[in-house]
């Protein structure tokens, strides 16, 4: 990524030939991404669990950039039954995908589990997407400079893997589990780009963070204690979506952005500011670890890569 000046949604180029994948583009961060996709001609496949927040988004961006190419698609990324549907809907609609952003994801809620009976924040949030991707990615690899975008956070640095307790059922802390999941979003990226490479595959898979950000994720978080804190004590301090936002579309669209790079805010504490790239925590970098999430994530989800065996 060029270094010279401070990266803005400016610096998009034209995207009118390019087909996107947004999770969780319904509002927060996913709206603004889609929305600056949309306004720099890009065709963006709005992957939402709440299809009627996703044809408002449709209509509040269309209404400043008339003619944008938006479509709705119901996905519930915590079932891995929908997130096969999903990815059979494009597949049958679309003979490619140009950029996958694995955006979506829940902060912070009381224990449950999902419809195959995984941590919700662990099954949206990392699953879901490890699933989303492998089923897309021939779609991927066939388009012209291909990326997959996933969104982490700052917390990955306190993340660890509960491979003891993967559900919580024996203890389960709303925030640890939000940053376990975090944690292996950036493990799944990291792992991903070096599997993308040894395979000799023309796609990137690029990490990003969006600093703290004023989105529904800390203010409507379901724990009262989370979303006080976020949501109200420190939301002086966030900045907003659309600037949040920029790391993961710098991610998507920069020439520079190469595979295995991770982008994150380049102010104080990575909390605000423009895009640049950032340090991985050298837990989620390591390739034991990688390796060991992605036979897991590979067992519970049931999904394999279509990947040349030298990238195993």
């Amino acid at each position: 990524m060029t270094q010279q000046r401070r990266w803005t949604a400016e610096r998009i180029a034209d995207q009118t030939t390019r087909v996107f994948v947004v999770t969780g583009a319904g509002s927060g961060l996913g709206l603004a991404t889609t929305r600056a996709l949309a306004e720099h001609g890009g065709h963006v496949i709005l992957a939402v669990r709440n299809e009627e927040k996703g044809r408002r988004a449709v209509e509040r961006i269309s209404a400043g950039t008339p003619g944008a190419r938006l479509e709705v698609r119901r996905l519930d990324l915590a079932d891995l039954d929908s997130v096969r549907a999903f990815a059979q809907g494009v597949r049958a609609d679309h003979p490619r995908v140009d950029v996958l952003v694995n955006n979506a994801g829940i902060m912070a809620p009381p224990r449950r589990l999902s419809a195959q009976g995984h941590e919700s924040q662990f099954a949206c949030n990392h699953l879901g997407h490890f699933a989303l991707t492998g089923l897309l990615m021939d779609l991927l690899a066939g388009a012209r400079d291909p990326r997959v975008v996933t969104v982490t956070s700052a917390n990955h640095r306190q993340g660890r893997l509960f491979l003891d307790d993967l559900t919580g059922e024996r203890h389960y802390s709303p925030m640890a589990f939000y940053n376990q999941s975090k944690f292996a979003n950036a493990v799944f990226g990291r792992e991903l780009h070096r599997r993308l490479a040894r395979a000799g595959s023309p796609v990137r898979s690029v990490l990003a963070h969006p600093g703290y950000s004023a989105t529904g994720l800390q203010t409507s978080a379901p724990v009262a204690a989370v979303r006080l804190l976020f949501g109200r004590l420190l939301l002086p301090l966030a900045q907003s979506a659309e600037r949040g936002a920029l790391p993961q579309l710098c991610a998507a669209t920069d020439p520079d952005a190469l595979s295995g790079d991770f982008m994150g805010p380049d102010g104080l504490g990575e909390l605000r500011g423009g895009p640049t790239r950032v340090r991985l925590s050298p837990a989620a970098d390591d390739e034991a670890t990688g390796r060991r999430l992605w036979d897991l994530s590979e067992r519970l989800t049931c999904v394999r890569y279509p990947l040349s065996s030298t990238a195993v």
